[in-house]
């Protein structure tokens, strides 16, 4: 007798998270929903490093040394995994508060506040935390409906608060936070590299071709090549800018988001209490130090009643075990009630009849 397996649909909670983000590989990769920037950066890449190792790099390792293509490739494979890594990883995102933490949080404030007088604006939501015999402003989230950590700010393109947060690059096509941020920065390192070096050698294998041909037929005969002088060019002086300015940051530890409003410099003259004042500690935490992980349990399962689906019930249950053969099935027709008659139309049961041996003594 065979029997069926009834298998119910797991719901993960990266299905139901809140926010603009989206999720591939049963929640394993988490991006930004808008990804077609983050498309051009790969296109760019790949293209760049195709051409140079279709064209230049066989000439040079010939010409000059077998070293030149395999220290591109490393620089390349480098590149494309910090990126990867930082495209597809949580920046820090911080869950919010369920409707009963919400609550709480709603009648703490309520509490502290007091009653506000009708037209009156009311106090900012905020709560004051010591770092470092240093005062830090906590700020509330409405969205979220929770208290930020420090450092932590809501990013207007995601809808998640996301702690330790620099910025959201559309480059990479994710937020950048506490999660990533040394992958960034690993990324545009290794992408300068690789914009320079690319750059040179396309310099040195024209020239060597124009000693032998002449510099105007070397471009007629090498488009690719002036092709990638030309992307490395304009690539080369945002690239290089965007590292020498998160270094800088880095050897602060300092946020791309605390720079541009001034948290710690300008008119507040506030000194920052995360520095340690010493740039080989800094850079050690912000690019060594140990990696939190997610909080988002994004491949966990939500019970039942979160899901929206409900668990079956006995008789359903039941029935989807039973066999499906044949003659079952037309024993279960057989005895089903007709639609259109009612329990009192049915006929009554016939009494059973008597065991032989009882009816014998009654004779």
């Amino acid at each position: 007798m065979s029997v069926m397996v009834v298998r119910k649909k797991v719901t993960r909670k990266w299905e139901k998270l809140p926010g603009r983000n989206t999720f591939c590989c049963d929640g394993r990769v988490m991006m930004a929903r808008q990804k077609g920037i983050f498309y051009l950066t790969l296109f760019l890449i790949l293209g760049t490093c195709t051409l140079f190792f279709a064209f230049e790099c066989r000439y040079l390792a010939v010409q000059l040394s077998p070293a030149i293509p395999v220290f591109a490739a490393m620089l390349f494979l480098f590149s494309m995994a910090t990126l990867l890594r930082t495209s597809f990883s949580d920046p820090g995102v911080i869950p919010r508060a369920l409707p009963d933490e919400a609550a709480f949080i709603e009648m703490e404030i309520e509490a502290t506040n007091g009653a506000v007088p009708q037209g009156q604006r009311p106090p900012p939501r905020i709560k004051n935390f010591q770092i470092n015999n240093q005062i830090v402003k906590l700020k509330y989230c409405y969205t979220c409906k929770i208290f930020r950590p420090p450092r932590a700010s809501h990013c207007s393109i995601c809808d998640n608060c996301v702690e330790r947060f620099d910025h959201h690059c559309p480059w990479v096509g994710n937020c950048v936070g506490k999660r990533n941020y040394r992958y960034f920065y690993l990324f545009i390192l290794s992408l300068s590299l690789l914009t320079i070096y690319v750059f040179a050698f396309n310099i040195v294998y024209v020239a060597l071709k124009s000693l032998k041909i002449g510099f105007l037929e070397t471009l007629k005969e090498t488009p690719g090549t002036v092709l990638e002088v030309l992307i490395c060019f304009f690539t080369l002086w945002s690239v290089v800018g965007l590292t020498g300015f998160h270094t800088f940051l880095v050897a602060l530890n300092q946020t791309t988001n605390e720079d541009i409003k001034g948290s710690w410099t300008g008119k507040n003259r506030v000194q920052n209490p995360y520095s340690h004042g010493n740039i080989v500690k800094n850079c050690c935490e912000v690019l060594c130090g140990p990696l939190p992980p997610s909080v988002l349990d994004r491949r966990g399962i939500l019970p039942l009643e979160e899901s929206g689906s409900r668990p079956p019930s006995t008789q359903e249950t039941s029935s989807s075990l039973l066999p499906q053969s044949p003659a079952l099935t037309e024993h279960l027709s057989s005895n089903e009630m007709p639609e259109d008659s009612t329990p009192e139309e049915m006929p009554p049961p016939e009494p059973p009849e008597p065991p032989q041996e009882v009816a014998e003594a009654d004779k």
